[in-house]
């Protein structure tokens, strides 16, 4: 896996766009910060930019950097959870614009899966994280089921778990606003 780090992290900071296994669904990636990556991504999902997307992060000593206000009880829903969650926090920063949607927020995820966590870490910057679909279509729980024209469209696709037959689901999401107020978007 070390070999296999050490490359995505060279097309990464190339500007590059990979597929990779994540903790939830396979997915497209790239630098969170890099703005023309971004803008790759939603070229090769074919979706409209308005859209946003999420970003992994390794560790939730990270948050405060993509975050300018984080409610108290952040913390408390993260540990708590028992499956992968995604929150969307308000106040986004420090991240391509394309990224934080009209009304200043953005969905985070603190990855728990061996490969994007390490990933993430020795990047030292978050990831893009959406799945290796076209927009509209089924979300790839496995890499099989990963279409021909996304594959032909990354920079790189990574090897590590391409043989999984384990399905996943999504992650949860919800929104954590002002005051702590928690809004459930997926369970």
């Amino acid at each position: 896996m070390e070999d296999e780090i050490k490359k995505t992290i060279e097309v990464l900071r190339a500007g590059g766009v990979i597929l990779y296994p994540t903790d939830t669904v396979w997915g497209i990636g790239c630098d969170a910060t890099n703005e023309k990556a971004v803008e790759r991504i939603y070229e090769i999902k074919q979706r409209a930019d308005s859209k946003a997307m999420l970003v992994l992060l390794d560790s939730t000593a990270k948050l405060d950097f993509y975050v300018a206000e984080l409610p108290e009880i952040t913390m408390d829903l993260i540990d708590l959870s028992d499956k992968p969650l995604t929150i969307i926090y308000d106040h986004a920063k420090n991240v391509a614009p394309q990224l934080i949607a009209a009304d200043g927020s953005l969905g985070i995820r603190i990855s728990n899966e061996i490969f994007s966590k390490t990933l993430c870490r020795q990047l030292r910057k978050p990831l893009v994280s959406t799945s290796a679909n076209v927009s509209g279509q089924p979300a790839p729980a496995i890499f099989s089921e990963i279409s021909q024209e996304i594959l032909q469209a990354v920079d790189y696709v990574v090897d590590y778990r391409r043989n999984d037959t384990q399905k996943t689901k999504p992650s949860s999401i919800i929104r954590l606003g002002a005051g702590g107020v928690i809004k459930i978007i997926r369970e």
